[in-house]
């Protein structure tokens, strides 16, 4: 709405980020039809890119996603305990101390130290159950995996531990969101001259969501889309050929108003000085809750549909805004930090360049005191704040 108070019947912090279920269900349909006949493992780590892992999850599996994507094992907790039943691999390194937890919780396991495989081989036999291990490589990106020459070697060693199924293999590429893709084709003819001494059976999967959106014959078994679930292309260099639905609506309230003289500054390190009398509204949204500092003097909110400078330094809590061209501000206002309100639309990757940084850093960076309020048919369905799910 172009204008309006903020609407709230919860209990919690006065900002919140509206998470659009229907889009998140839009998009994921839209990547299975286009990554078909491979499956769709949707990445969900960082509580899903700051959305609500469990919210997320539950969205993407009904709208097709065969699996989940986790970086560590809590994560993948976190959804067992939320009654999630389909397959959740854990992408990040796994120490043997967790192994007993990952077999525990029904989890897929990354492998890539013979100790760790021991560790998942002992607890499994233990339980009486067997447990699907993927495999890393290492083409390119100098973090988690095995080089390309150990994975025959290390391969052949699990199908030794009776209790292990070597299920998958993958590698993550390093700048497939960038317009030249010959490293990305390189990475690409390592992986799978390595995976050649792996069994047919094994799923093999390389494509994150610029790989989908821009490579479609490196789908191979299985995608693992991240950004372009919640409705952020990887960088302006990828193709638009999925019409991708954005998720998010950060937002909050006018908490004060008044008018500043000539010559009056505002906030820490007394940045900014009216040239004139200044009317300044307080929004009670700052760094603690996801929005960068380095929008300080620069970036900008939505009031009324229209965009308010921030003046000052952005705090810890709250921002400050100059409404003085905006007629009938009043308390309660409604205010967009990310978003759309009436004609005017302040996307993620604005926030994301003002701030010097990327897309997917500014929606990770929403904090857990910012309740998620979830979206259906543009009606509430359900809330989660710091106290838990209403």
């Amino acid at each position: 709405m172009a204008e309006g108070k903020a609407s709230r019947c919860w209990p919690g912090r006065p900002v919140r980020a509206e998470i659009d279920l229907d889009a998140i269900e839009h998009n994921v349909r839209a990547m299975c039809r286009k990554a078909a006949p491979a499956s769709v493992l949707a990445v969900v780590k960082a509580n899903g890119y700051g959305h609500g892992a469990v919210a997320v999850s539950q969205a993407a599996l009904s709208a097709g996603a065969s699996s989940l994507g986790v970086a560590c094992v809590d994560e993948g907790i976190q959804l067992r305990r939320a009654g999630v039943t389909a397959p959740i691999l854990v992408m990040g390194f796994i120490p043997p101390w967790e192994a007993a937890v990952v077999v525990e919780h029904g989890l897929t396991p990354t492998a890539t130290t013979k100790q760790t495989a021991l560790a998942l081989a002992r607890f499994s036999r233990e339980r009486g159950v067997k447990t699907p291990v993927h495999l890393k490589v290492d083409t390119g990106m100098a973090r988690l995996g095995l080089t390309p020459p150990e994975v025959a070697t290390f391969g052949a060693y699990l199908e030794t531990m009776e209790p292990l199924a070597l299920a998958g293999i993958y590698t993550h590429f390093a700048s497939a969101d960038q317009p030249d893709k010959s490293f990305t084709r390189e990475q690409y003819a390592a992986f799978r001259a390595s995976a050649e001494s792996l069994p047919a059976s094994v799923t093999r999967h390389v494509a994150n969501s610029a790989t989908l959106l821009d490579i479609p014959e490196m789908y191979l078994d299985m995608v693992r889309p991240g950004i372009s679930i919640y409705g952020c292309y990887p960088s302006a260099h990828t193709s638009r050929s999925i019409e991708l639905r954005p998720v998010l609506n950060l937002k909050s309230q006018v908490a004060r108003i008044h008018t500043l003289p000539a010559g009056a500054t505002v906030g820490y390190g007394r940045t900014w000085r009216t040239e004139k009398p200044a009317r300044i509204a307080l929004i009670p949204c700052g760094y603690a809750d996801g929005i960068p500092r380095g929008l300080s003097n620069k970036g900008a909110v939505l009031v009324r549909g229209r965009r308010a400078p921030i003046v000052g330094r952005v705090c810890m809590d709250q921002v400050m805004v100059d409404v003085t061209g905006i007629p009938r501000v009043t308390l309660g206002d409604e205010v967009v930090l990310i978003g759309r309100q009436g004609d005017e639309h302040i996307p993620v990757e604005e926030v994301a360049q003002l701030a010097g940084t990327i897309n997917y850093e500014i929606l990770c960076a929403l904090s857990a005191r910012v309740p998620r309020v979830y979206l259906r048919g543009g009606r509430v369905v359900s809330v989660q704040t710091l106290t838990g799910e209403l």
